[in-house]
């Protein structure tokens, strides 16, 4: 018996001001190659089950392009006639009943189950039972469902627990209504032939169980997931438990740290043209404040011409021999003059002067910039 879980796929999710040839967002075409790629495995694998932990769609409102998206995918998974089992997860739930669930677009498919009630729901096959729990707005009531959940633990069939949670502090997301899975309520995992979980972003499993895993997200919401592969589990139940991690191919992230000592030689070290269509994150490191303004974001993009985005971060460090006298009365005007007159020709002073007093200005009967 085996199972395709994927989970955390976010549909309709976009970021960075690119678009496609067809006008669409291309961090959004990124999603939406990511899960055609795991519906292609899945067409080879031919899975006895199907399972996605939560958050289908990144919007419990998702565009129509998402929603289109979705129903034609899931169109070509319910040709398999393989059973496909979906739980809501914190993303994809509204926070009010008078909204209905987005979900509830697979109700007519013949072999799509879902789960999107906020409450425990079972279904139950020849030789299985899944157990889902979809995301709940309310936490606290957690522990009625886990009770009636271990009341319907089957004896004689296999069990699957589907969450969309997080299972101890490690594995929270720090996002609005993610809820922390009960610690004393862990026993029921041991129960289990397998614990699908969603909700975390990195292929993981949890703690001490060997049965308990989270299958990570389809592709990365932030520059904050750059070390985690991206892809699907493949759980064998035939015998004993086996949990194989499928990869998936999705745009490229590198992350270079460059010491703001030695930056012109290090950065050009970096061959730009490698890096076409990356995502590329530059962490700039033992950065004084005078040398920050030498470092432009600009140069850096410009540099990387070829590259989907560059995004830049600064480490400065503490200046510990700067001695600022009355501090409380230096003005950034005053601070900046000073660096003009250090920095510049006598002649070039002057001019540059005359236009930053001018600037200045026109904001300080607004602004009070002491500092």
């Amino acid at each position: 018996m085996k199972i395709v879980h994927f989970s955390d796929t976010h549909l309709g999710f976009n970021d960075l001001d690119v678009l496609t040839s067809d006008g669409i967002n291309q961090r959004e075409a990124d999603f939406y190659k990511a899960f055609d790629d795991i519906v292609k495995k899945i067409e080879v694998i031919k899975p006895n089950y199907i399972i996605h932990t939560g958050d289908l769609f990144h919007r419990s409102s998702p565009s129509n392009r998402a929603i289109s998206f979705a129903l034609e995918k899931f169109n070509q998974l319910n040709n398999l006639n393989i059973p496909i089992i979906l739980i809501a997860g914190n993303h994809s739930t509204p926070r009010t009943i008078q909204a209905k669930p987005i979900l509830s677009i697979f109700n007519n498919f013949q072999n799509i189950f879902c789960a999107y009630s906020c409450k425990y729901e079972k279904f139950e096959f020849k030789d299985i039972v899944f157990h889902t729990i979809a995301h709940l707005n309310d936490e606290n009531s957690i522990y009625k469902h886990l009770e009636t959940l271990e009341n319907s633990i089957s004896k004689t069939k296999k069990n699957i627990m589907m969450l969309h949670c997080s299972v101890g502090a490690s594995f929270l997301m720090s996002e609005f209504g993610e809820f922390v899975y009960p610690k004393e309520k862990e026993y029921l995992f041991e129960k289990m032939d397998y614990v699908a979980l969603g909700h975390w972003h990195g292929f993981s499993k949890v703690g001490k169980f060997n049965n308990v895993y989270y299958s990570g997200s389809s592709e990365r919401t932030s520059l904050g997931d750059k070390r985690n592969n991206k892809g699907f589990i493949l759980a064998d139940l035939t015998k004993e438990l086996k949990v194989e991690f499928s990869e998936i191919k999705i745009r490229d992230f590198i992350s270079f740290e460059i010491d703001a000592l030695t930056f012109d030689e290090q950065l050009n070290k970096i061959e730009p043209e490698k890096y076409k269509g990356f995502i590329i994150e530059i962490i700039i490191k033992n950065l004084t404040v005078l040398k920050s303004i030498d470092i432009s974001n600009q140069q850096l993009k410009q540099y990387f011409n070829q590259a989907l985005q560059v995004v830049v971060k600064r480490e400065f460090i503490k200046e510990e021999n700067q001695v600022f006298e009355d501090i409380q009365a230096i003005s950034l005007k005053d601070y900046f003059t000073e660096f003009l007159e250090d920095s510049c020709s006598s002649e070039e002073f002057n001019r540059l002067k005359l236009k930053a007093d001018e600037l200045f200005a026109k904001y300080e009967e607004n602004y009070d910039d002491s500092i």
